[in-house]
């Protein structure tokens, strides 16, 4: 063996031999003399304390530390000089083992180069006025300081572990609570000039984490794992966290963070990517995960965000500011989904700058945000929720789309786009009641051109249409609308006031008045009105949408209105009118006639009523006024009015009229047969009744040299009462070209005829010469037939003597 290698390991087994020694007389030492080792060592710990920390023993633990010695503290109690009134020990564990410099020992000096604390429960507390046990820690006075005691360096720990421990903050003052289970913590400290370094690696359990214990925890059973460098500068009083990556609840974020001691503030940096909009949420507290869990975002996001609390401890909550970045994401809110969603958003409970801190103060915002809702692109430079204990959001939006990408967001058939576009620009402020728009208040407006719509319920189809809505506020305008119904075309414009607030909270308060001018209307094809309303439901799984639609089909049908109609050609079926002036309202199931002025059949024609939709058929009723129109052309318009006996065949002359009158119409517009009850007043004028069935009978009976298929009448007045199928004739005389006759009775369009007719023989042709007066003398002398018309056995009419004639 060479001999640098001898003499080499003859040095190393001295050295080994030396420490073994070294290590033995230090386990022998600490053995021979635990009592004093301990006071010795709880004398460093003390030293300085305001308040005392004690141990039930000590025991020796040589190997743990090997070349060192350590011993095991058990039952160690850490008590501030106010226990006796709060009871919160600031320290109570089962064991700390202590590593001991056996140098520094062995020359009579207790040097800590490790302690490990296991199974203990730390308690920091402070009371309501501010006191904290941690006071423990302040320097005592030096007056308290004996005169006799050896200068000693201040306790310098280089590592410290912390091993299942609780760790308990209450701060009853400010209403903080932060729990923690503690599995491990291990620190490694240098002790510089400045301060202190160290590196710290954890893994906890978080059980409380409030800032505020009125609002809740945050963090709330979520674990948190990794190494954090701190530092701590005694000219800042202040311990300094750099930023460093942490795992809370198994999720990468990188946490840095300020802590002053001498305040009792401290400033959090939080950055983390690529996580999911929801499990950020569960991390914050109740009072803003609550509000936060009302909005969702499909795909993971990055977010930055700051945690400063200043330590005054005014507004008991800290300052919070987070931002996002949201790209070609899926946004889910209460109205529906923002989809290919694009912004950047943020969050802060502390909007104005030298304001509150809290709800009052809070605002969400969006900034350049873009995205497809419904198929409608939008785009809103900033939207904002402020106020989150009363929230109020704004925005302006705008968008340009076909309305045909409408088509397949909307939960009910309602209405079908085939062609058109809409421009829309709208400020919009409204209050959120659980996070549903109330109260909106928008200004801006809706265009929409060249528009082709099914309205499914109603199935009408407007073509080339479009119209100009304005919000003003509250207030809803429709200008320059244009509609094309079939051939009928309709110019539209009305206002709405208060329409904003009454959709959501009272629509059946909501009052239209709108203006309509039509150069011609086809009013057949405005017959669906008429009809029941039918909605094909289209499944979908987003209730938002289906409670959107139900409220806008819902505010179509309850909402009142008032048409103010003027229309240059009005044709329905055989119905032709001009000029036509109408007051029109719509109030649920109702159709208001108020008042319409029409120029028919060569004279005019107006009336008031109504008609109501109901099951199978609907109910009308007129009050009409008719001037000087052609009986003729009158009776034909109106399709005769049900009744196939006196058509416009057998009639001729002009008519005027009042007419009260009720019935039923179907759902296509046609008269239900025999339904009519009410009264008709009447006067014609040169009129004839041609080929009428009754009267010619009556000539095959008794008149056979006279014409009754072509009988001219001057002028009659006559009261008819309708009830169903029978038509009750008041007493009339009627004075005809060719007989005179009085008349009365039921006329009946089934069964019940019974018309009787007092017929003079006299031929009125030779009374033309006579006066006024002795034509009326005259008119019943001679012979007077006294006949009855009756029912056949085939259905129709027979003409029989009036046996029962007074």
């Amino acid at each position: 063996m060479k001999r640098w290698l001898k003499i080499s390991l003859k040095i190393l087994s001295t050295i080994i031999i030396l420490v073994i020694l070294t290590w033995l007389a230090g386990a022998f030492y600490i053995s021979r003399n635990k009592k004093e080792i301990l006071s010795s060592i709880l004398a460093q710990l003390n030293k300085n304390l305001n308040g005392q920390i004690t141990a039930g023993s000590m025991e020796p633990t040589l190997l743990k530390s090997f070349p060192g010695v350590s011993v095991s503290l058990n039952d160690v109690l850490l008590r501030d000089s106010l226990w006796a009134q709060h009871k919160h020990d600031l320290l109570k564990a089962k064991d700390i083992n202590v590593s001991l410099n056996i140098l520094s020992l062995i020359v009579g000096n207790v040097n800590i180069n490790r302690i490990a604390i296991n199974d203990a429960a730390v308690y920091i507390y402070t009371d309501s006025t501010g006191y904290s046990n941690t006071s423990i820690f302040k320097s005592k006075p030096k007056t308290e300081e004996k005169k006799s005691a050896p200068k000693s360096s201040a306790l310098e720990v280089k590592k410290i572990d912390f091993n299942r421990v609780s760790l308990i903050l209450d701060n009853k003052k400010r209403f903080k609570l932060f729990n923690f289970n503690i599995d491990q913590i291990q620190g490694r400290m240098q002790y510089p000039d400045s301060g202190w370094t160290g590196k710290i690696k954890l893994k906890t359990q978080v059980n409380n984490f409030a800032f505020n214990t009125r609002k809740g925890s945050f963090l709330k059973g979520k674990s948190l794992e990794g190494t954090l460098s701190a530092h701590y500068s005694i000219e800042l009083d202040a311990v300094i966290l750099d930023a460093e990556v942490l795992n809370i609840g198994g999720h990468p974020f990188k946490i840095g963070a300020k802590i002053d001691l001498g305040k009792s503030a401290f400033a959090i940096s939080i950055a983390v990517d690529q996580i999911l909009f929801r499990n950020v949420a569960l991390l914050l507290s109740p009072n803003i995960s609550s509000k936060l869990l009302k909005f969702g975002i499909e795909k993971p996001i990055d977010i930055r965000g700051n945690i400063i609390d200043d330590g005054s401890g005014k507004y008991g909550d800290p300052l919070i500011r987070v931002g996002i970045k949201v790209r070609d994401n899926v946004l889910s809110i209460p109205a529906g989904k923002l989809t290919a969603a694009n912004f950047d958003g943020s969050f802060t409970n502390q909007d104005t700058v030298g304001g509150i801190i809290g709800d009052e103060n809070s605002a969400i915002k969006f900034h350049k945000l873009t995205a497809k809702y419904f198929n409608a692109p939008i785009k809103i430079d900033t939207f904002t929720v402020n106020n989150l204990a009363r929230p109020i959001a704004t925005g302006l939006v705008t968008s340009q789309f076909p309305l045909t990408n409408l088509n397949n967001s909307l939960s009910t058939q309602d209405f079908e786009f085939k062609a058109g576009t809409a421009d829309l620009r709208l400020y919009c402020q409204a209050d959120i009641d659980n996070f549903r728009f109330t109260k909106p208040v928008i200004s801006g407006g809706i265009k929409i051109a060249n528009a082709d719509i099914m309205y499914l319920p109603r199935k009408l189809h407007l073509v080339k249409s479009a119209l100009n809505i304005v919000f003003n506020q509250n207030d809803l305008s429709i200008q320059d609308g244009h509609f094309q119904l079939g051939k009928s075309e309709l110019n539209v414009s009305c206002s709405i006031a208060n329409f904003a607030n009454l959709y959501y909270y009272d629509p059946e308060k909501i009052l239209v008045n709108l203006k309509m001018h039509s150069p011609q209307l086809y009013l057949n094809e405005f017959m669906p009105f008429l009809g029941p309303r039918s909605t094909k439901k289209k499944t979908t799984s987003n209730q938002s949408m289906k409670t959107a639609s139900k409220q806008l089909s819902n505010v179509l049908e309850v909402s009142k209105m008032n048409i103010n109609l003027t229309v240059g050609k009005a044709i329905y079926d055989k119905f032709l009118a001009k000029n036509l002036a109408a007051d029109i309202s719509l109030r649920g199931n109702g159709i208001f006639f108020n008042k319409i002025i029409v120029e028919h059949a060569g004279g005019t024609l107006s009336l008031n009523g109504s008609i109501v939709q109901q099951t199978g058929s609907n109910l009308f009723s007129i009050n009409s006024k008719v001037s000087h129109v052609s009986v003729k052309d009158f009776f034909y318009s109106f399709d005769n009015f049900g009744q196939n006996t006196i058509t416009n065949k057998n009639l001729k002359g002009y008519l005027s009229s009042l007419v009260d009158i009720s019935g039923r119409i179907s759902h296509t517009g046609k008269i239900i047969p025999r339904s009519i009850n009410g009264k008709v007043i009447f006067n014609l004028n040169n009129a004839a009744l041609v080929n009428f069935e009754p009267m010619v009978n009556v000539g095959k009976f008794a008149f056979a040299n006279r014409n009754l298929s072509n009988v001219e009448i001057k002028k009659l007045d006559g009261t008819l009462n309708i009830k169903g199928d029978k038509i009750a004739i008041s007493p009339m005389q009627i004075n005809s070209s060719a007989l005179n006759f009085n008349v009365k009775g039921i006329y009946a369009l089934g069964a019940g005829t019974n018309v009787e007719m007092d017929i003079p023989l006299r031929n009125p042709k030779g009374d033309e010469n006579l006066t006024r007066q002795e034509k009326r003398e005259a008119r019943m002398k001679g012979i007077v037939l006294h006949l009855k018309a009756i029912d056949d056995e085939k259905g129709g009419i027979k003409i029989r003597w009036n046996k029962d004639h007074d």
